[in-house]
């Protein structure tokens, strides 16, 4: 736990993260949960497309993502290859949001993104006094994540309620990059919808780089400024919206092209 972060004001807005996928009725399951307790609650999909039992990559898009929604919001995460065991529910405070998620390293990227934090564990008697006594082994986003969700949504709930603060959680899976002189190695974390190799290495990696170039899978890249500075098929590097740096093949798939996937490594060297 740090100092304190700004106080959470509830929005009444809920994200919603997973790897549920859209094909079976969980996702819908759990919004109707959380509509159950608080009607006027406003629902965001993140994204339901995490890879199945990998939280690392819930945590990366969570923290790129979290400032583009108003202050008090409340960020649900699931993504549980543990549920239904001893692992604990954490619950995160910073810059006037809450984040809800299992203890299994999840939550890591958010609290390297900012600079203060509360962190705590759901007590088993604040999910009694929801009413909440006999949730499935199996479906703890149904059970315990929206009841939580749906209570700080409406304001019922404030963060301090949920139980007691902890010195820190669970880490994360992928270790953070490596910044040595003329150099930063990072890892490939997710594949995007358009095939494109999306890095842990920010634009704040690349300070004193001169005229980066990307290695990667045997191959090396220029750093560009976006996708038609190459001409169809061909590839390249560079720093995408979310200021990570991404390998592309324009108008094409970089993962197909090149044979690499999620936790490959990749190197940005000055030339």
């Amino acid at each position: 736990m740090t100092e304190a972060s700004p106080a959470f004001r509830a929005s009444g807005v809920v994200t919603l993260t997973t790897d549920f996928g859209l094909r079976d009725p969980f996702v819908g399951v759990m919004k109707g949960s959380l509509i159950a307790r608080h009607p006027p609650v406003r629902l965001v999909d993140l994204t339901h497309e995490i890879p199945a039992h990998w939280p690392a990559e819930a945590g990366f898009w969570l923290a790129r993502a979290f400032r583009y929604f108003p202050a008090g919001t409340v960020h649900v995460a699931v993504v549980d290859p543990g549920v239904g065991s001893e692992r604990e529910i954490a619950a995160v405070e910073a810059e006037g949001h809450v984040f809800l998620a299992p203890d299994n390293g999840l939550l890591a990227a958010v609290i390297e993104s900012v600079a203060r934090f509360n962190a705590r564990h759901v007590a088993p008697a604040t999910l009694v006094r929801l009413g909440v006594h006999a949730p499935s082994a199996t479906f703890h986003g149904r059970d315990i994540f929206a009841p939580l969700a749906a209570e700080l949504a409406a304001g019922r709930l404030l963060p301090a309620d949920l139980g007691p603060p902890v010195s820190g959680l669970v880490p994360g899976w992928i270790e953070a990059p490596l910044v040595a002189a003329g150099s930063v190695t990072g890892t490939i974390v997710t594949i995007d919808h358009f095939g494109n190799l999306v890095t842990n290495i920010e634009t704040a990696h690349l300070q004193g780089l001169a005229h980066p170039r990307v290695r990667v899978g045997g191959h090396e890249f220029a750093l560009r400024r976006t996708y038609s500075d190459v001409r169809p098929g061909e590839y390249l590097a560079l720093v995408n919206s979310f200021g990570v740096v991404e390998i592309a093949r324009a108008e094409r798939s970089a993962a197909e092209g090149l044979g690499l996937a999620r936790g490959a490594p990749v190197s940005v060297v000055s030339r």
